[in-house]
């Protein structure tokens, strides 16, 4: 999953991203708002962490400005404010949830993974390929009824080609998905944990399915 943070506090923007990559996520930081409008437009996240008070934009106009252009994406509002006018202002601008300063990161986090689960409500809580599976709710893994462990960014990448099957994915837009913006998709680091995946998932069975497609990429199919 792909967050992207939009703080002008850097202390408090590093340490956000800090925890969400410890947690398994992929995270992405614009330290103003025009620069937050700019790559929630651009890319595709699954949540957007909104600062109120911003250089440049403030956090109320990104946010009605995407929800103008149809951008749906969950949004969790940030403040120092904590008056009730202020909190109903920024749900009424299109956010989703609003957290006030200071916050417990373990809060940040149960309320993340409640915007996730409310987005999600109705779709598919498992992923299925052939004799693996994998669970979104539990991330449990799968294969001949076999568990498989994974660290969280195994996991991750698993999960995003999964939800890709029989379509080759790129270095680059597995880069976007599992990794954070300023990654290095030249380094072998993908490579590696194409690697330990397959050595995991693979390995061990007969029927392979994480295949090469040379000058590409990867992809996964039965």
């Amino acid at each position: 999953m792909r967050i992207l943070i939009v703080e002008d506090e850097k202390k408090i923007a590093d340490f956000l991203k800090r925890g969400l990559k410890e947690e398994g996520y992929a995270a992405d930081v614009a330290y103003d708002g025009e620069d937050g409008h700019f790559r929630a437009k651009t890319k595709s996240y699954d949540l957007i962490i909104l600062d109120l008070m911003l250089p440049k934009m403030d956090g109320l106009t990104v946010c009605k400005k995407l929800r103008s252009e149809k951008i749906s994406v969950p949004i969790l509002m940030l403040t120092a404010k904590g008056e009730i006018a202020d909190k109903v202002t920024g749900l009424d601008s299109g956010a989703d949830d609003y957290l006030t300063k200071p916050f417990a990161f373990e809060e940040l986090l149960a309320r993340v993974r409640a915007l996730v689960r409310k987005r999600e409500s109705g779709a598919v809580t498992k992923l299925k390929l052939s004799d693996l599976e994998l669970d979104l709710v539990t991330h449990k893994v799968v294969r001949a009824r076999q568990e498989i462990k994974l660290t969280s960014k195994e996991y991750a990448l698993l999960e995003y080609m999964m939800r890709n099957p029989n379509t080759i994915v790129t270095r680059t837009m597995i880069s976007e998905h599992v990794w954070n913006a300023d990654f290095d998709s030249f380094t072998n680091v993908i490579d590696v944990y194409v690697n330990y995946l397959r050595n995991k998932i693979d390995a061990p069975f007969k029927k392979k399915l994480i295949q090469t497609i040379r000058g590409r990429g990867y992809i996964i199919k039965e």
